[in-house]
This record gives C-alpha cells, sequence and structure tokens, in this order.
C-alpha cells in the first residue's frame, strides 16, 4: 500500500532525479554537441550542464514546461553543416551511410507521395524572401585521413530523410520563372524551398570577387543547380580562374586559341595520316545519345571538330572510342545557359552562332581538362582501364564475396562488363540527367573521375546483387550487366549510389592493402 501511495505523489515528489530530465541526444546524426564548438554559447557565458537537482515541481504540467525537446537543440542548418564539417570516427560515418541505404528502400514511396502533395499544396512567392530551409539533413562527413576531400554533407539529406524529418511539416514548393529550373532533371519549372535555398547559397559564393573553390566543391558535392551548373562546373574543371576580374580576358583568350587551332588543324582530316582518325569519328558520332540531339547535322559537326582537334594534340592516344561520350555532357550543360527547353530535343541551330562557337570552345577545353586525368585510359592497350578493372575486382572480391564468387562461378570476368563502365565512365549504363548529376560530384572530388569513380562501379556493381545472384546462366547473367535496368533513375538513385560509393572510399581508400588478398 505504501508503494500505491508513492506512486500517486510521485510528480509531487522533490527528488534529485526526474524522468525525461534534458539530456543531449547523442548518434550517427549528431555527435556530443559542444555549445563552445557550435557557437551557440554567447561569450561570458556558462555551457548549460544537465542539472543535478531541480526545483521543486508539483504538477506534470510545470515538469513538461520546464522540459524542452532534444532536437530543439542544434536545428539550424548552418549549426548542422558545421557538425557535418567535423572529423568524427570511423563508426559514426559508418553507421551515418548504413541508415541513408536502409532509410532509402523504406521511405521511397512515402517520398513520392509527399511530393504529390507539395505539389498540390505549391503557391507562387519570390526567391528573396525564401525563408531558410527546415528540413532535417543525414549527412556523410568527410574522410579524417584526406582533408582535401569534399564534403558529402547534402549527398543523401534530399532522398533519404532521416526519422527525425518525417515530424517537420513538408515544404512548400516554388514556383520560379525563366530558366530556373529543379537541378534534379533536366528541364522543370519548380523548386522546393530547399532547393531555391540552395541555389542563392551557390549564387551568393559565385558573386564575390575571388570565389572559394574548395567551398564550392563542398557545395557542389550533393548536385548543383541548373542555372548555376555552367559556370560551376567551368570552375571546378580548372578552365576559368576563381578571380571574377580574369574571367572574361581568360575566355576570350582561350576560345580564339581554340579556333586557332581549328583553323591549323581542321583541313588535315582528309590527309592520308589523318583520314583513319576522322573516319573512326565520323563512324562513332552517330552512335551516342541522345539521338535526337546528336543526330542534329550542326551538332555533328561541332562534334567532329572537338574530338579531331583534340586527338591531333594528343598523339600519344590520339582518338579512342569512348572519348566521343565525353563531350556530351559538357555540350548540354553549356547549352542549357541558352536553351528554355530541354537540351535533348532542342533545335542547336537555332543559337547564334556565335553562342555556338562559344559553346564549342567551352566543351573542348573542359574535355581536355577532364582527359589530363584519366589520360592513360587511352593511350596504348588502355593501361588505365586494365588496372581499375583489375582493383574493382579486388575490391569487390572485399566488400561483397558472395556476388565476387558468383560471377567467378558462372565464369564471368570484369572485363567483359566492367571495360566500358570505365571506357565511358558508366555513361552508357545510365541516362544523361543521372551523368550529369554524376559528374557534379565527380569535379567536386579530389581525382574525382579516376579514384572515386572506381568506388561508384563498385558501389554499383553490388546495387544489382539481387538480380545478380538470381541468374544462374553465363549468356544471361552478362546479358543483365551490359543491359542493367536503369531507365528511370532519377537523382534519388544517384545520390544513394554517391552515398554508398562514399562509406567505401572512407573504408578502403586510406588502406589499399584491405582489397588485396
Amino acid at each position: 500500500m505504501a508503494s500505491d501511495a508513492g506512486r500517486k505523489q510521485f510528480w509531487k515528489r522533490n527528488v534529485s532525479r526526474v524522468p525525461g530530465s534534458i539530456q543531449h541526444v547523442y548518434g550517427a546524426q549528431h555527435p556530443p554537441f559542444d555549445p563552445l564548438l557550435h557557437g551557440t554559447l554567447k561569450p561570458g557565458s556558462k555551457p548549460p550542464t544537465t542539472p543535478v537537482k531541480l526545483k521543486k515541481v508539483s504538477t506534470f504540467q510545470e515538469f513538461e514546461s520546464n522540459t524542452s525537446d532534444a532536437w530543439d537543440v542544434g536545428d539550424d542548418d548552418d549549426e548542422l553543416l558545421a557538425m557535418a564539417a567535423e572529423s568524427l570516427n570511423t563508426d559514426v560515418v559508418m553507421e551515418t551511410a548504413h541508415r541513408v541505404m536502409r532509410n532509402h528502400s523504406k521511405l521511397q514511396e512515402q517520398h513520392k507521395l509527399q511530393e504529390e502533395q507539395v505539389v498540390e499544396k505549391e503557391r507562387p512567392c519570390q526567391i528573396p524572401d525564401l525563408p531558410p530551409a527546415v528540413c532535417g539533413d543525414s549527412r556523410l562527413v568527410k574522410s579524417v585521413s584526406d582533408s582535401n576531400t569534399a564534403s558529402s554533407a547534402d549527398s543523401s539529406s534530399e532522398n533519404a530523410s532521416m526519422p527525425r524529418s518525417q515530424s517537420l511539416p513538408q515544404s512548400s514548393a516554388v514556383v520560379l520563372t525563366g530558366k530556373v529550373a529543379d537541378h534534379n532533371t533536366s528541364g522543370g519549372l519548380v523548386l522546393s524551398e530547399r532547393e531555391a535555398s540552395r541555389l542563392d547559397k551557390f549564387r551568393q559564393l559565385l558573386a564575390g570577387p575571388n570565389t572559394n573553390l574548395e567551398e564550392l566543391r563542398k557545395l557542389s558535392w550533393s548536385g548543383i543547380p541548373k542555372p548555376v551548373r555552367p559556370i560551376t562546373w567551368k570552375l571546378l574543371s580548372g578552365y576559368l580562374p576563381a578571380n571574377v576580374d580574369r574571367r572574361e580576358g581568360t575566355l576570350q583568350r582561350k576560345r580564339k586559341e581554340y579556333f586557332a587551332f581549328v583553323e591549323q588543324y581542321y583541313d588535315s582530316r582528309n590527309e592520308e595520316t589523318h583520314q583513319d582518325t576522322y573516319r573512326q569519328i565520323h563512324i562513332d558520332i552517330p552512335r551516342m545519345s541522345p539521338e535526337a540531339l546528336i543526330l542534329q547535322p550542326k551538332v555533328t559537326e561541332i562534334f567532329e571538330r572537338i574530338l579531331f582537334i583534340w586527338a591531333i594534340r594528343h598523339p600519344a592516344s590520339g582518338y579512342v572510342q569512348g572519348i566521343n561520350d565525353l563531350v556530351t555532357p559538357f555540350f548540354v550543360v553549356f547549352t542549357s545557359e541558352y536553351a528554355e527547353e530541354e537540351v535533348e530535343n532542342f533545335d542547336v541551330s537555332s543559337l547564334p552562332a556565335e553562342v555556338l562557337q562559344n559553346i564549342e570552345a567551352d566543351s573542348f577545353w573542359c574535355m581536355s581538362k577532364l582527359l589530363d586525368g584519366i589520360q592513360d585510359n587511352y593511350t596504348f592497350a588502355q593501361p588505365g582501364i586494365q588496372k581499375k578493372v583489375k582493383m574493382l575486382e579486388e575490391l569487390v572480391s572485399r566488400i561483397d564475396e558472395q556476388v565476387h564468387r558468383h560471377l567467378e562461378q558462372h565464369e564471368v570476368k570484369y572485363l567483359q562488363f566492367a571495360f566500358r563502365w570505365m571506357n565511358n565512365l558508366l555513361m552508357r549504363e545510365v541516362p544523361l540527367r543521372c551523368t550529369i548529376r554524376l559528374w557534379d560530384t565527380y569535379q567536386s572530388e579530389p581525382e574525382g573521375f579516376s579514384h572515386f569513380h572506381l568506388y561508384v562501379c563498385a558501389a554499383f556493381l553490388v546495387r544489382w546483387k539481387k538480380e545478380i545472384l538470381e541468374e544462374k546462366d553465363f549468356q544471361e547473367l552478362l546479358m543483365f550487366l551490359q543491359n542493367l535496368p536503369t531507365m528511370h533513375w532519377g537523382n534519388e538513385d544517384i545520390s544513394v549510389l554517391l552515398a554508398e560509393a562514399y562509406r567505401l572510399k572512407f573504408a578502403f581508400a586510406d588502406a589499399p592493402n584491405h582489397y588485396k588478398r
């Protein structure tokens, strides 16, 4: 009976430990919170501590009013970014990445339903009046041992939110005018508040007299909004200088230099020494995608010039099949600056001649910068690709031995399907819109097109584990790997793929012996 009386008087007792007292929440998404580090503590004040004794609480209502939800601490987006930038231990990062992967499959259908509700409730508003984004973010933390590695803070937050975000109100969509479009697609005119806020951050960063390229890489890792993608790609590729005052002069000089090469070399395409090179280029271009764009006579002419001039100026490799695909993303992105519709269906010949010349020259130089980092992929016998395919095989044997043994058991060689993955940078495996999103991150990563691409390919292969294990025949298995069902892939799928690739890089990049037997 005494115990019953005690229970009735529980909330009226003055005890030192009250259940539900304020405690900071630690875990994969939030490291131990230090107000001195995150700027939430005003100078001269004492840091908050968990009270040893609470003031006398007479009722549950008073107790409830004296407590606050743990999520109220550190909800500001800037603080979360600062927390994501801190170096954490391996366990924290691994747990975050695993949560992203688990939640994606569970929330994918729910996310689509929420998007439909958002579109129904959308309302017009002005960009300058946008409130800050309120959605919770699930972020990966950059590697401790690679200080130059671009942060993947936003890589998965748009697609696989943590349970915390489920309790937050849905953001209304922002209808924008002109060419401002959702960076998740090639077209579309609707941006969510979060995307509009990101676009504003990009514009603020690009508006300064000297663009901070390191900050630009961090911001670009999780995707670049379409309106600022052309200028951002030119900066990240090293084509344009960070100083704003030097950019116009650099553009004029490089464009003039390219057309001097055209005037000097292009007429030699019919000479005996260069005839084979030009013929192969002429054969390969119609095989590219998207066909509606590539088969336009004006586009074919531009691509032939770009590829022929590059081959002449790089005799160590010359032209190799696969290089032709690498022009397309640059051409599409730089053309989108002038097209009101999707570039894939746009009549390029309707653009002024001067604009087309600028797009051609910019595409040539940016493709050249990309190929400078992977040229051993295209020299004699393509040793770079041979090496990367071997590394992929060793890596997969460590991260998923079941898939690796299944391929071995059915005598499927990695070169039979992964050679194209390395040669074309997965451009033949995913839609063009996904390639462009993938390249946002590649250009944000140190050695993105060479080193990080290896981990993307490993994550890409393991992504199809279920389907691979179901195939019990060599021919069917190889046909599946050469024709993966990615036609309907979008940004969400690419973001999850990149999150898994980053997790693999974090685990293996600084310990190469991990993928050696």
